[in-house]
Order: structure tokens, then sequence, then C-alpha cells
């Protein structure tokens, strides 16, 4: 069955730090078999991949709204950040991508409030229930109460800055996953949940660190 990630982070995020070499690898390892790259507020680099690699890679963005983080799959362009919320899933479904929701209800990673949301229901595609990073401010119960109340499919994705936070919280399914049919995808989704190294959360502030002495030399 084919195992889906649909929400990590190259080194061409400010705190991320997968290279195009370690993606070209987990897919060759068959540790997962799609991988969305999901940098903050930039497409380049995961349509660079997705150009080298092919269409097991999605193309994907970590977009800062006025409201908290949303993150557009299946993208064509950049979506530019700093907009609402409501303007945010517009520019996205507007190029034909999916509307994936992030950590929600969390706060120190900037996640979407109940007060927002119910706002935008209706344009919300998949709701991430299981965040591998989610242990300190796990959200996952709140997550999946909203998921069932909105009715929205639900996933499980890594979350990941680093290679060793790959393919330990994933989703499988019997179906190719795509931009077209990923309602028929999730219904028959399987959540695998299980925790990254402990020593992986630490890698976006570590990462943070790296990139500001690069700065400054």
């Amino acid at each position: 069955m084919p195992k889906i990630d649909l929400h990590t982070h190259s080194s061409a995020s400010p705190d991320g730090g997968i290279t195009a070499k370690q993606y070209k690898k987990i897919l060759d390892s068959g540790k997962l078999d799609y991988i969305a790259v999901t940098d903050h507020n930039r497409v380049d680099f995961a349509i660079q991949l997705k150009n080298e690699l092919g269409d097991k890679i999605i193309v994907g963005e970590e977009v800062m709204t006025k409201d908290g983080e949303l993150i557009g799959l299946f993208l064509t362009k950049l979506v530019k950040p700093n907009m609402t919320a409501a303007q945010t899933t517009k520019a996205i479904h507007d190029q034909g991508g999916l509307v994936y929701l992030p950590h929600p209800f969390e706060t120190s990673r900037k996640g979407l409030q109940k007060a927002t949301l119910d706002t935008i229901a209706s344009e919300i595609d998949i709701v991430e229930a299981y965040n591998g990073r989610a242990i300190i401010q796990n959200r996952t119960s709140l997550a999946l109460a909203w998921a069932r109340e909105n009715g929205k499919p639900i996933f499980a994705s890594s979350d990941a800055h680093g290679k060793p936070g790959i393919g330990h919280t994933y989703t499988t399914s019997t179906k190719i996953f795509n931009s077209s049919n990923f309602s028929a995808v999730l219904a028959e989704a399987h959540i695998v949940a299980a925790r990254p190294p402990v020593l992986s959360l630490a890698y976006p502030k570590y990462h943070r660190f790296r990139q500001k002495l690069r700065r400054e030399k």
C-alpha cells in the first residue's frame, strides 16, 4: 500500500534540512511512496524536485496567513503569504490545489483556531489530525472532533524538518494519491502514527541556528 506524507520541510525552509538527495533516497528505499514538500512560503525547491523525481513529489507550501498556517498541495506557483485564511484557501483552490490543515488548534506552531476554522470549514479539504511533532502541545483529539463535526477526511503526516523525522508518521491507502482522487484515497486511508526519534524534534531550532551562523559569516 502506498505510504504518503503530506507535510515535510526541505533545506529550502529556514528551519528545514531535508536535501534533494535525501528525498530521492527515501523514495528509492520505499520508506515512503509519495512526499509533499511543504516549505514555508516558497515552492521553488518543491517544483525543481518534482521535475527531477516525478509525480512521487507533491508540490506544496506551508503558507503563513494572518490567521495562522495553511498548506496548499498540488500547487503550480507560489501562494503569497500574509493574506487572510479565507483569501489563502481561495488562492490555493484557484490553481487547482488542495487545502490541507496543518496542526490545527496549536498555538506554539501557529495553528488555525476554531473561530477562524468555522468560517472556512467548507474550504478545507484535509485535516491533519496526527502530526509527528505534536508532543508537547498535542491537539489530536480537538482536530479529530472538528473533522468529524465538519465531515472532513483526516491524515497523518510527519512535519519532518530533517531526514530522521521521516517514515514514522504517515498515511497509507490502496490507491495512488493525486489531486483529483484524494477523496477516494482518504476513504481507504490507514493512519500510522508512531513517534519519531526525540532528537528529531529539535531540528527546526537547529536549522534556524545553523542558517543564522551562515548569514553572519
